[in-house]
């Protein structure tokens, strides 16, 4: 994987390259001299993200539709923040959503943004998209609200805009690091879906050295209660702490890093997702976030970032 001084700067951003395969007789984990783990990619730190703020001077969004455009009416509903595509066709089909005075009930019929669409007498706009990357610190728990009256990710970007946004997956309590929130629902469908294999590298600290077999079993498969799961990569983060470990790994299953490790008899002291989707940390303290920038946005639309 990557030395510590680029783990602790949060690594590469942009396109990065695909795995190449195995040479015959490599082992994971195994360095060939000074310097950093001898893997399969590049881990240079290359980001050009802007450094941390906490108020925004310009705020990217991204236009929804086009003047003209003709729009599926669960998609538009769905782009205004009510509710899902799916629950939309739920509200169109029982006759709660009106097109320019007229009740609406044709799943498939389109419309135009110059439309008047109403759901119970209100007028629905479809929000323009924000995109904001948080560095998560611990002791946050990664939802838009908590009954138990925990500190959530939402009280980074109290006040940050008027959409209504939320975490992409999950990152645990006190696990840290790179961390998306969106109103963009289609985009974190397709973050989050196990088809995207979105890449995510994490930083983990053990209570003790990891022994090379161990290494091993990661790359080949551990079986947990849920089936089997391999890591992508696994290395040192650390060549002078072998109790430091690189993981990159696909899954988007609960608390699956720290599985791994703990199905092996370790304990996970400290855990920081460093990388997600191509998205990092760098520049950006913990408890602060920007807002992504437009090239990011584009990248992670059109699948450049993984």
């Amino acid at each position: 994987m990557r030395n510590k001084k680029d783990f602790n700067s949060g690594g590469p951003a942009g396109k990065r390259s695909r795995p190449e395969q195995d040479k015959a007789g490599s082992k994971p984990g195994v360095r060939t001299g000074k310097g950093a783990y001898a893997g399969k990619r590049e881990f240079a730190a290359r980001d050009n993200a802007p450094k941390a703020r906490t108020r925004p001077v310009q705020k990217p969004t991204e236009k929804v539709f086009d003047e003209g455009e003709a729009i599926r009416l669960n998609r538009y509903i769905a782009n205004s923040g009510v509710c899902s595509r799916r629950d939309a066709d739920e509200l169109i089909t029982q006759g709660l959503i009106t097109v320019n005075g007229k009740v609406v009930t044709e799943l498939g019929s389109k419309v135009k943004v110059s439309d008047d669409v109403r759901y119970n007498g209100k007028r629905l706009n479809p929000e323009e998209k924000v995109y904001i990357l948080i560095n998560k610190p611990r002791d946050m728990v990664t939802t838009t609200d908590d009954p138990q009256g925990r500190r959530t990710v939402m009280d980074l970007v109290e006040g940050v805009c008027t959409q209504r946004i939320y975490p992409v997956g999950r990152l645990d309590r006190n696990t840290t690091g790179v961390l998306l929130l969106t109103n963009d629902g289609e985009l974190s469908r397709k973050l989050t879906h196990p088809s995207s294999l979105t890449k995510k590298i994490y930083h983990v600290f053990l209570d003790r050295p990891i022994a090379r077999q161990h290494m091993t079993d990661i790359k080949k498969g551990i079986e947990l209660e849920d089936g089997l799961i391999q890591a992508d990569d696994i290395g040192y983060a650390d060549e002078s702490d072998h109790s430091q470990i690189g993981i990159e790994i696909h899954s988007g299953r609960n608390r699956v890093v720290r599985r791994i490790f703990e199905t092996l008899g370790y304990k996970v002291e400290k855990l920081d997702r460093v990388y997600f989707a191509g998205l990092t940390k760098k520049n950006l303290a913990k408890g602060h976030w920007r807002f992504l920038t437009k090239e990011e946005i584009r990248n992670l639309k059109t699948g450049l970032m993984k």
